[in-house]
């Protein structure tokens, strides 16, 4: 007797599956921005609405707030030292970004170059930049004091000052000082970032222009220069942001002194926010970096999209 096979049961898959609605490219990128963007949310977003909220307060301390509108960034425009503020940013972060890159590139293309203890050399270029800022600030606090700074006895050694200039006492000079530490500090980005650009570009292009008669100077411009430029645009623009930002290395050495001549927009708000208990002041002050901040980087971006002739 043949036995009866029951005909097997077709088994349907369920209309919806979480694992393959996973693997969807779309889904799957999504899910791995999602954490990051809600980390900047968290700790930059809601901090960033919040400056703005109470920017429109008058918000001293240990008051509640009083909405007032645009009154506080009113008042910071008819403030003169609000507006010697904004020059002293401006020419603070132009002066160092522009003595970074042309000094970060020099140094790319040296170390660039086969010689002796050329690792070892690259490790050193590192140490400004990994220091600890308000580590290395004090020692240049050392370094520029007029007492005992190491310049003045070098200056005086050499007869050509007796006694030495009050670096940080001189409006003029103080400035001075704090670019001088600002691109001492910064060149090392600028140096290691631009030379990883140039491992990156094909030696036959070098071959290529030599052929054609190109002298160093012609390698330089029109195959090194060119193909760095992305590169030099990402790292101006990090070193725009923090250089406008600027906030440890100046109130460490100055505080913004002497006689405002040094106050940035970070540390002009912090001392309006903190020392004069003036929240939404401090708030406003501090949101006025962002304007200027979004026009340099927009000019930026269309200037690198231009097509070049």
């Amino acid at each position: 007797m043949t036995a009866v096979l029951a005909p097997a049961t077709v088994r349907r898959r369920p209309a919806f599956s979480l694992g393959r609605w996973v693997e969807r490219e779309s889904v799957f990128s999504w899910l791995m921005v999602a954490l990051p963007v809600a980390f900047l949310v968290a700790l930059v977003g809601y901090p960033f609405f919040y400056g703005i909220w109470i920017s429109l307060q008058d918000r001293p301390v240990a008051k509640p707030g009083e909405f007032v509108g645009l009154d506080n960034f009113i008042r910071a425009w008819h403030d003169p030292v609000f507006r010697q503020v904004a020059v002293n940013t401006v020419f603070y972060t132009a002066a160092a970004t522009v003595l970074k890159m042309v000094g970060g590139l020099g140094l790319a293309l040296v170390m660039n170059q086969d010689f002796k203890f050329k690792n070892l050399t690259r490790a050193l270029l590192l140490l400004p930049f990994i220091v600890p800022t308000v580590l290395s600030t004090i020692a240049w606090q050392w370094i520029l004091d007029p007492a005992f700074s190491v310049v003045n006895w070098v200056l005086k050694a050499l007869d050509i000052a007796d006694p030495g200039p009050s670096w940080l006492g001189n409006p003029h000079l103080a400035m001075l000082s704090l670019i001088v530490v600002n691109v001492w500090r910064g060149l090392p980005f600028y140096a290691i970032t631009l030379l990883a650009g140039l491992q990156t570009i094909p030696p036959d292009l070098y071959e290529a222009a030599t052929i054609d008669g190109a002298g160093r100077w012609g390698r330089f411009r029109y195959v090194t220069l060119p193909l760095l430029m992305p590169i030099i645009f990402i790292v101006t623009m990090f070193s725009v942001i923090f250089t406008f930002a600027d906030f440890q290395l100046i109130y460490v050495l100055t505080r913004g002194g002497p006689a405002n001549a040094t106050h940035v927009f970070a540390t002009y708000a912090f001392d309006i926010a903190m020392g004069a208990g003036q929240f939404g002041q401090g708030a406003a002050i501090a949101l006025s970096m962002v304007p200027p901040l979004a026009l340099i980087i927009l000019a930026m971006a269309i200037y690198m999209r231009a097509p070049k002739s």
